[in-house]
């Protein structure tokens, strides 16, 4: 009875063969493989023609990743009646493929001998990548708290131990470095926040008429307060966009950091500017950051915006243009790389009026 059951002959017909992940299955107490997809020998590397007709636990000799061999601890055939296959796990075999590997047990009746075992199998390169990237991420993430926070603890530390040494000046001084990298451990943890809700659909925007004129300027006198000087910023708005349908703090996460990626990248003079925008679609106010830098490769336009991505020195998390992106888009509106007329980048955000 247990070696009765039988792979059909057509089972490309019946679709098998058009399966997005690799399919492996094995027939009766021998387990021999009756049937290879396509897909299955693409992620293994082996070919159907060497794995067909043989036991499976030699022509898929599968391991987990301390080296133990996956068969004789799922042990299908003479484990638990009660199990009918496996969830998916990470497998990897002795060639180094790394792989995702499900499997389903077809039993004689309940609670009766094994008849087939069907593997199912998936590339785990996906899972590697997002796993490389939350590997970059704690990296930056530690990276980007390890300055502010040693700043933090050091003038701290030196104000607690020698207060009575220093001046009124030298306290303010110390004090307002201390409260400086306190808001830049505060911006990055809101940044990772933001992130993690555009990623998973839930940035929420509340849009309001806002006049942006005070905004802007009062960006540049942040970075002016922080050492950078008054003449490299040039700021024009259109009288008829003075107001815009934003919400006033992603407005603010927004402009902030296109003007920061335009001094990080730029040779020192910002563009800003606010105007009627020209898009193809509902009327709408252009917010636009130009730098005056070698500018972004027509090939790079799409990539700055992804996660992690750093042209040149790696300097802060990557995730600024993305968290751009994805409050613009929140909006309803596009964010869109293009050339300024110096030659440098220009960033241009759209937000779409509101009724």
């Amino acid at each position: 009875m247990a070696e009765a059951f039988k792979i059909p002959e057509d089972l490309a017909a019946h679709g098998l063969e058009f399966l997005p992940d690799g399919l492996v299955a094995a027939i009766g107490s021998s387990r021999t493989v009756r049937y290879m997809n396509s897909r299955a020998e693409q992620v293994t590397g082996l070919a159907a023609a060497d794995v067909v007709g043989r036991d499976i636990r030699e022509a898929l000799p599968l391991q987990d990743l301390t080296g133990d061999d996956w068969w004789d601890v799922s042990d299908p055939w003479t484990g638990l009646e009660t199990r009918s296959g496996h969830r998916e796990r990470l497998l990897v075999l002795p060639s180094g493929r790394e792989l995702l590997v499900t499997a389903h047990y077809v039993r004689d009746g309940h609670l009766g001998p094994v008849r087939a075992v069907v593997v199912g199998l998936r590339d785990a390169e996906a899972r590697r990548r997002a796993e490389k990237e939350s590997a970059a991420l704690l990296s930056s993430v530690a990276h980007e708290l390890r300055s502010p926070l040693t700043g933090v603890k050091g003038f701290s530390s030196t104000l607690l131990r020698n207060w009575d040494r220093f001046t009124d000046d030298q306290k303010r001084l110390m004090l307002e470095t201390i409260e400086a990298d306190a808001d830049r451990v505060t911006r990055l943890i809101t940044e990772l926040l933001d992130t993690s809700r555009i990623q998973a659909g839930r940035l929420t925007v509340h849009a309001q008429p806002v006049d942006v004129v005070p905004r802007l300027e009062a960006q540049v006198e942040r970075r002016v307060a922080s050492g950078a000087d008054r003449d490299q910023f040039d700021v024009e708005v259109e009288e008829s966009a003075r107001t815009m349908w934003v919400d006033p703090d992603r407005f603010e996460q927004v402009l902030a950091n296109l003007v920061e990626n335009a001094l990080r990248h730029g040779r020192g003079r910002v563009h800003v500017g606010v105007r009627r925008a020209t898009w193809d679609g509902p009327a709408a106010t252009d917010l636009v950051v130009a730098d005056d830098g070698d500018g972004i490769a027509p090939q790079h336009r799409e990539l700055v915006f992804n996660r992690f991505w750093q042209a040149g020195a790696r300097h802060g998390t990557g995730l600024g243009l993305y968290l751009v992106r994805g409050m613009v888009e929140a909006h309803g509106g596009e964010v869109v790389a293009e050339e300024s007329p110096s030659g440098g980048a220009l960033l241009r955000a759209t937000f779409p009026d509101g009724d």
